[in-house]
Parts: structure tokens; sequence; C-alpha cells
């Protein structure tokens, strides 16, 4: 019981830093009454989140759940955890299938690549990506439930086609990760606002700078694809409607 209580304190706490630092950002770029008006937009949106209907709607992605005996699904999480989300980047799980299509439009030799996602939520794609014979496996996740989540699927997790057990679960924030100097497979599923992943576009280009190497970037539901397509170490070299590939000027 008292794990439990300490676990609910610090989940409090992230939360109520979380907030505070993303009023303090949105209040400074956009002024008090604007970010007002944008919280109150966004604890509405959580509201009609909280429906019975739209928890049941979250369930909707247990199907690789029940297959690999894992918790990645976004109906399970606690509303401290989801509201958190919304402040940055709600949680969700990417489809199997679509994962495949992704991996499969890389021209790459897995095995010189160390996967990198971003807002790795519970750790699902770390999974799927373990299908892959990369080097390494790293996810970067801020919030503390679903980092925890994904460390206990990355201990029970089987598979007899697995290629890669070298998983590493970080909890921390994507604005301040160190990228490994080596080639690497970005993955992101909108884990950013603009600004913030403005800021880890930089940061991967000062270290491409410092450290020239093959680097590709996949991006699932592009919706800030704008700030790649800006950048000067990156170019849109394939993908879809549900996606985008990008590769480093230097791979």
């Amino acid at each position: 019981m008292d794990s439990e209580s300490s676990s609910s304190r610090a989940s409090s706490r992230q939360l109520w830093e979380s907030l505070r630092n993303w009023w303090r950002e949105e209040a400074r770029e956009n002024g008090a009454a604007k970010t007002l008006l944008l919280l109150m937009r966004k604890l509405w949106s959580f509201v009609r989140e909280s429906t019975p209907e739209q928890r049941r709607r979250r369930y909707g992605d247990m199907e690789y759940d029940w297959e690999h005996r894992v918790n990645t699904t976004s109906g399970t999480i606690g509303w401290k955890a989801r509201l958190m989300g919304l402040l940055h980047s709600p949680y969700q799980a990417t489809e199997a299938d679509l994962f495949q299509e992704m991996m499969a439009s890389l021209p790459i030799a897995f095995e010189q690549f160390t996967f990198v996602d971003l807002g790795s939520g519970k750790g699902r794609t770390l999974l799927m990506a373990s299908e892959y014979p990369f080097r390494k496996i790293i996810g970067v996740e801020l919030i503390a439930e679903l980092h925890h989540a994904a460390e206990e699927n990355i201990r029970e997790y089987r598979s007899a086609t697995q290629r890669c057990t070298q998983i590493e679960a970080v909890l921390g924030n994507a604005r301040e990760f160190e990228f490994p100097e080596e080639p690497l497979v970005l993955y992101l599923f909108n884990p950013l606002p603009e600004r913030a992943l403005a800021c880890v576009i930089d940061r991967l280009q000062q270290s491409l700078e410092r450290a020239p190497q093959p680097v590709w970037i996949v991006y699932q539901n592009p919706l800030l694809g704008r700030v790649l397509d800006a950048s000067a170490a990156f170019v849109r070299v394939g993908g879809s409607e549900r996606y985008s590939i990008y590769s480093g000027k230097v791979a």
C-alpha cells in the first residue's frame, strides 16, 4: 500500500510539474489569456474522452496485447497520464501491420542501426522493433506511468521471432535526449508539440554535424511534417498518406 501511495504522489507531482512547465512555455509564447483559453479547451477534450463510450473505444487496440500477452493498450491508462498526454501528445499505440509496412520501406541493413522511439509510451513499438535485427533499441518517454508499463512489457515479452534483445526504456524529456552518435532509425508518432519537435530535430542536426552518420526518420501520421521539411539536414524520400520516410543527407 505504501508503494502504491508513493507512486500516486510521484504521479501527481509529475502532473503538476508538467502543467506548470506547459503553462510557462505557452504563456511566454501566446500570453496568459490565450493560454487559459487553450487550457480550457484541453480540459473539455479530456472530459469528453473520459466518457464510458470513449474508454471502450480506446480498448480497440487490444489485439496485439492478446496475441503477445503484454499491456500496451491506451484503454488502461490512468487519468493523470491521460491529462499529461493532452499537454504533450496523447498516447496511441502503433498498429502492427502499419509498423511492418514502414520498416519494409527502409532500404537499410538493420543490424547496423540503433532504433530510437521518442514518446515510446507503453513500449509496443519497441517490442515490434525487436522483431528486426537492430543493434539496439531505445525508447524515451516523459510520463512515468507509461514508462513503467514499458519496462514491464519489455521484461515479459516473449517471441520466437525476436531478433534484438538489447532494449532500453528511458524516462525523460525527448527535448533533452542525447542521440547516440551512430547510425539511427528515429521513430516518431506525433510525440511532441511543434516547438518541441523543432528543438529535437535541431539537436539531431547538431549531432550529425559533430559526427556525420546515416539517419532515417520514420514519421507516422506526420501532422508536423513541415518541421522536417524545413530542416536542412533531412529530405523526404518516401511514405504514404499515413507516414513519411526522411533520410539524413549524409545517409
